[in-house]
């Protein structure tokens, strides 16, 4: 099955997109820290493309502020440890955080925080695999693949109301 790509023009900069058959592979930033080898990305297709297409209207609903879950075909493809961090993502609710050391305390080992970061900076599909949601110990903004201001952009897209009128004043 051949892998294909598209790009998308959004609030958070230019995403491309990545599929094979029926699932989503990737979403990457511009400029996104860990990019997979060149043959991940296969031929460039159209946002017609019925994988491409869903991703497209539902990161739109998403930025827009009204959606606040994914139903995409998802198929992230990593080592164990790394596959086993990014389900635990998918767990983290819309407008919540947890930090890297909680998501270690969960995996079994407190000690795996640095792992557990490793694998996060590594997710390839962001946005929908939420690793925007994880962050550091005292709650301050770490590291992210497509850069602080976009992580920072997206957990204010999902601060709860009464959070965001509380900084109006």
């Amino acid at each position: 099955m051949s892998s294909r790509h598209t790009t998308l023009d959004s609030p958070l900069g230019q995403l491309t997109l990545t599929a094979r058959g029926e699932y989503l592979t990737g979403i990457f930033y511009e400029g996104h820290w860990h990019m997979p080898p060149a043959d991940y990305f296969g031929d460039i297709t159209g946002l017609d493309d019925p994988v491409f297409a869903q991703t497209r209207a539902e990161l739109n609903e998403y930025l827009a502020g009204h959606r606040t879950a994914f139903e995409l075909p998802l198929e992230a493809m990593g080592n164990p440890f790394q596959e086993k961090v990014w389900d635990r993502l998918k767990s983290i609710p819309f407008g919540e955080t947890v930090s890297y050391g909680e998501l270690a305390a969960e995996l079994g080992d407190r000690h795996l925080a640095q792992a557990v970061g490793s694998a996060v900076g590594r997710n390839p599909i962001s946005i929908v695999i939420p690793c925007h949601r994880v962050v550091g110990g005292n709650g301050q903004l770490t590291g992210y693949a497509g850069g602080l201001p976009n992580k920072r952009f997206l957990l204010e897209l999902e601060e709860p109301t009464d959070v965001r009128e509380g900084k109006l004043f």
